[in-house]
């Protein structure tokens, strides 16, 4: 039975090609090294992330095929549309980063005994922000944190990690704000992951592993945004999201 490669503890060893990867469990690549910036960074420019549980070893994927998101083609449903329309919220960027990663860490997900999002992780992603490849898009409601999402940007690609809602809706804004900007930006391409009965309503699609990892090359040696996304992205009403295209 074939295992996952074992990585070197140098962390900017290469990772091994994603032809490597297992077909069961689908996309499992490689385990161990650590999450330190230059692995985690490397990983992502290779279609590469982690995943695994406090009872688990550090383990690395690439699965095949790979969901993603269009940011030209995010869905919102009539009805969910409608009620945008008188929406108070507001969205920004960068301003809650810390508070989340720590929802999504906390937030009940069905069929999910615990969080992969391990308190290893979270300081691994504070880092990446700090340093200024980690962002989020939050959604708030006065000033009450009522939905977000965060992810890795590297050049003209966002690699989504997770989202969460604190009131109904709170999810699908932040990620329908998120690719209405990045779709402003010139940016084509959200990293879903794996697949997700709520992201495929919302236009998510499945991309052969190669056509992927060729986007993911190109679109990284691109440039991107420096720092945080706070002045850039600004404050964005809700209600302008009214006329994303319905499901």
């Amino acid at each position: 039975m074939r295992r996952p490669v074992l990585l070197s503890p140098d962390p900017d060893s290469p990772f091994p090609p994603a032809s490597q990867a297992l077909r069961e469990p689908e996309g499992l690549l490689a385990m161990g090294g650590d999450l330190r910036p230059a692995r985690l960074l490397n990983a992502y420019r290779h279609g590469i992330f982690p995943w695994y549980s406090d009872r688990q070893p550090l383990l690395w994927w690439t699965p095949d095929p790979r969901m993603v998101l269009f940011t030209e083609a995010i869905r919102l449903s009539s009805r969910f549309r409608r009620g945008l329309r008188s929406s108070p919220w507001q969205v920004r960027a960068d301003t809650a980063f810390a508070n989340v990663v720590a929802a999504c860490a906390t937030a009940p997900r069905p069929g999910q005994d615990g969080t992969w999002i391990t308190a290893e992780m979270q300081a691994a992603y504070l880092e990446l922000h700090r340093l200024g490849h980690a962002h989020s898009v939050e959604v708030f409601d006065g000033e009450q944190l009522v939905g977000g999402i965060y992810g890795v940007a590297i050049g003209r690609m966002f690699f989504g990690e997770s989202m969460y809602s604190g009131a109904s809706g709170g999810s699908k804004i932040a990620l329908a704000a998120l690719a209405h900007r990045l779709r402003s930006w010139g940016w084509p391409l959200i990293d879903a992951q794996v697949e997700n009965p709520h992201l495929l309503t919302l236009g998510a699609e499945s991309l052969p592993r190669p056509l992927f990892l060729a986007r993911v090359r190109e679109l990284t040696a691109m440039p991107g945004i420096e720092g945080p996304w706070t002045d850039r992205f600004g404050i964005l009403p809700a209600s302008v999201l009214a006329e994303v295209s319905a499901g």
